[in-house]
């Protein structure tokens, strides 16, 4: 949408298409997504994905001899022939297990002090987790009473306001709903993605990513003591948990213009599919690999929706990102959701070196924004930062493709790179001879400024700032102005 056109604060690709695009030949390009999988199936996709041409589906063989067999739609480094690995630890819980045995093995007391802070993190994240599914778990057996009283196992907010009780806790349970229950079609739909995705999701927490005893890294079958490692893996890069691959990827190529589901933001786009990200936080020598197979194979822009806080491995990362600005690859990172201000707070990968030795040029880190011109740009989730950030993207409420042919509508900075990446390949597409660090300097200088104050939330606590404070271009990309700004170099 286009914000004088349509009053919502887009980044104007219709307009680009319509007035300076009609009748201009482009270049098909290739966009690596580094991510939880793709659903190659999936009816919106599967005619703009990236197909090695040089290799021969199925067949068992590396036909084109990268040292990855049957490689056609991209690759997985968190597979092998004995499956996938779909949940994993945080790197901090990995972290813990790791100095953990040296701990209670060694004298050494090296590190002990960091050791112990990192610690206390780890045992505060995981009693909270508890105490949520805990908490969680009692709300819906309170839910589950009332609707047995109510004898109504699909109310509606009217029938939620109109059951009376004295009950403390109903009351408390009523007033949630009450608020939460308008905002969906229904009871049904309301309760699975509330209610239900809440129990998943601090269950995940509680038996996978903050559960020391639980490692997968044997499903993978590599030595991953050994960070310079390559060659291993799966041809699977749809995997078990591709739905948030797979919104990226419609967000940034979605068929155009076919009648079905939604039109991504680039139209001459291949799409190549590089698993490297599990429901837990993804491993440095994963996502090193990942970007060396992208650049070795021809993409020209990169999407990264990912990131964690801790990084033990930031050089082979770090490495792998040289290498592939070497080859003219442009990288676009979302900055992470968890409103903190990145100047202060620390969040992997990113543009920075190990030890302070330069930083990545061909790099883009993107801050999500929200629908409205107005102090709530500033999607609340968002991570910021006046120096580390360089651009905000339409990252609310955004609709695209998700496993199965269907759609759905997902919040965060992971759909705020896309929507830069679609732009950074619509750019290279229709403008082939503009290398990547001149399309990042376009999409940079080109942003629809923001002159009003935003709101940012700091310990809860709302704080009006300027949107320079909040990324270093202080504005939203916009595709007209960047593709208008691109015809002039």
């Amino acid at each position: 949408m286009d914000l004088q056109k349509d009053s919502v604060f887009g980044i104007s690709v219709e307009k680009a298409y319509t007035e300076l695009l009609k009748d201009k030949k482009a270049k098909p390009v290739v966009v690596a997504i580094i991510d939880s999988g793709i659903d190659t199936a999936h009816e919106d996709l599967k005619n703009v994905l990236w197909v090695n041409l040089k290799e021969k589906r199925g067949n068992g063989k590396d036909d084109d001899k990268n040292h990855y067999i049957d490689d056609i739609n991209g690759w997985s480094f968190i597979g092998s022939a004995k499956g996938n690995v779909n949940y994993d630890n945080l790197e901090l819980t990995r972290l813990i297990r790791q100095q953990k045995t040296k701990f209670d093995t060694s004298k050494d007391t090296t590190g002990l002090y960091a050791y112990s802070q990192m610690r206390v993190k780890f045992d505060e994240q995981l009693q909270e987790a508890q105490q949520t599914l805990t908490g969680i778990g009692r709300f819906m057996q309170i839910l589950d009473s009332m609707l047995v009283h109510m004898k109504n196992p699909n109310p509606t907010a009217a029938d939620v306001d109109a059951y009376a009780t004295n009950d403390p806790a109903e009351q408390q349970v009523k007033q949630v709903i009450g608020q939460q229950l308008p905002r969906y079609p229904d009871f049904k739909t309301f309760k699975e993605k509330e209610l239900d995705g809440a129990v998943d999701h601090f269950k995940e927490q509680v038996d996978y990513q903050l559960n020391l005893d639980f490692d997968p890294r044997a499903i993978v079958g590599d030595n991953y003591g050994n960070p310079e490692e390559h060659y291993y893996g799966s041809s699977d890069v749809t995997g078990p948990g591709a739905d948030h691959g797979t919104h990226v990827a419609g967000i940034i190529g979605a068929a155009r213009n076919n009648n079905i589901g939604i039109n991504g933001i680039a139209d001459d786009v291949l799409l190549m599919s590089v698993r490297a990200v599990p429901n837990g936080d993804e491993r440095d020598k994963d996502i090193a690999n990942a970007i060396r197979y992208a650049a070795d194979n021809g993409a020209k822009v990169v999407n990264m929706s990912f990131g964690k806080p801790y990084s033990p491995n930031k050089k082979v990362v770090d490495e792998a990102v040289q290498y592939a600005m070497s080859k003219d690859v442009l990288l676009i990172h979302a900055a992470g959701n968890d409103g903190a201000n990145l100047d202060s707070a620390v969040f992997y990968p990113n543009r920075v070196y190990a030890g302070g030795k330069g930083t990545a040029n061909a790099w883009i880190e993107v801050g999500a924004s929200g629908p409205g011109d107005d102090e709530s740009l500033v999607a609340p989730f968002s991570n910021y930062s006046k120096t580390g950030v360089d651009v905000f993207a339409p990252g609310v409420a955004i609709y695209s493709s998700t496993p199965g042919s269907h759609y759905d509508y997902h919040d965060g900075t992971s759909m705020a790179a896309p929507v830069v990446t679609g732009l950074a390949a619509l750019i290279r597409s229709y403008y082939p001879k503009l290398s990547a660090v001149q399309v990042k300097d376009i999409i940079l200088k080109s942003v629809s400024k923001v002159t009003h104050p935003v709101t940012i939330y700091i310990n809860g606590e709302p704080k009006m700032v300027q949107m320079t404070d909040v990324c270093n271009t202080g504005g939203v990309v916009n595709a007209y102005n960047a593709l208008k700004l691109a015809a002039t170099y």
